[in-house]
């Protein structure tokens, strides 16, 4: 297997792939699992070993293996929000997904400047920020050749349908109202997306 983004969205790794992606030898992650150094399982009635995504990542940590390999595919995300408590809340949610990579700004002047240097697959863009609409935000991303595959999720507490229909002609890809249900909107995420 030598697409090295396929590991991206792998959850369980056999030796072999585990080696692959540490750049060390098979025998090398078999005496670390042997040891307990590596945690993981073997297939009932078997001797093959199997290593879950979070303990490779937690063994490649702790041995200063670098994650590029292993988080190739990676999809960024950058919320955009000037609440404090939702920016935690993404963080907090999104940055324990492997699948995804995250940025945040709390302004529309630092999502503009981030957008360029980032560029996310998804924006999660709150409507209401200190300096501009997220509409305008909206736009200007949609206006941007080297973001046309990139996806929108406006969130916002007031907000009527009228102006809901403006977003979406704007160009975003969908509305979530505040406060929302936070499992719903990593389901927008993940669809928007196209991940599993």
């Amino acid at each position: 297997m030598s697409n090295k983004s396929e590991f991206a969205e792998k959850q369980v790794f056999t030796t072999g792939e585990a080696a692959q992606i540490c750049k060390v030898s098979q025998q090398t992650i078999i005496r670390c699992f042997d040891s307990g150094r590596l945690n993981g399982f073997r297939v009932p009635g078997s001797r093959f070993r199997r290593i879950p995504r979070s303990e490779l990542v937690r063994f490649m940590r702790d041995n200063e293996i670098p994650l590029d390999t292993l988080m190739r595919g990676r999809k960024r995300l950058l919320v955009v929000d000037d609440d404090e408590q939702i920016i935690e809340l993404f963080v907090d949610v999104l940055a324990r997904d492997d699948r995804f990579e995250v940025q945040t700004a709390t302004t529309g002047y630092d999502a503009g400047l981030l957008t360029e240097s980032f560029k996310p697959h998804l924006i999660i863009l709150d409507y209401m920020l200190p300096d501009i609409n997220g509409n305008i935000v909206c736009q200007r991303v949609r206006e941007n050749e080297e973001l046309t595959d990139t996806r929108v999720i406006i969130v916002s507490g007031v907000i009527n349908q009228d102006e809901i229909e403006s977003l979406l002609t704007a160009g975003a890809d969908d509305f979530v109202k505040k406060p929302f249900n936070i499992d719903e909107l990593m389901n927008k995420i993940c669809d928007l997306l196209e991940v599993s």
